[in-house]
């Protein structure tokens, strides 16, 4: 379901966006940035939240790591990630599988300025072994996504 609901996402919003499916996995940063042949800051990763009783999704860089003090003034309160059955529930997407599109639910989506940095970023799509290649700015637009500075900063 999860990749299905990928695909249509894109035939409906983006048809010109190709799925990239690969025989190896991608289900972690190093794992994705060796399948797609990519640094691992350009993958895409999306960070499952909770901040309160709100759930969100927070699209950052592979190598960012977030900062609890900068997300808690962004979104509002501390962060906590969710668990892996959390995770699948509200995306629709299995861990190492999750993006922003075609969600099961529908989720708060923001994008760290650290993706900036990049012309384009390789998000996952929907599963362990799938990913697209994308602008951060379309990523965004296309999901709805506002901008945040919710990650430590890079030295």
């Amino acid at each position: 379901m999860s990749l299905d609901s990928v695909r249509a996402f894109f035939a409906a919003h983006a048809p010109d966006i190709a799925i990239i499916e690969t025989a190896e996995s991608s289900a972690t940063v190093a794992l994705a940035a060796a399948a797609h042949g990519v640094e691992p800051a350009r993958i895409a990763k999306t960070l499952s939240l909770r901040i309160g009783e709100r759930v969100v999704l927070v699209v950052a860089r592979g190598d960012a790591r977030l900062d609890n003090r900068k997300a808690k003034a962004a979104l509002g309160g501390k962060p906590r990630m969710l668990d892996a059955d959390e995770v699948v529930a509200l995306t629709g997407h299995p861990v190492g599988g999750v993006c922003p599109f075609g969600l099961a639910t529908l989720l708060p989506v923001y994008c760290d300025v650290s993706l900036k940095s990049f012309d384009e970023v390789v998000p996952a799509a929907g599963s362990t072994q799938s990913a697209v290649r994308i602008a951060p700015e379309r990523m965004a637009a296309l999901t709805g996504a506002q901008w945040v500075d919710v990650c430590q900063d890079l030295i």
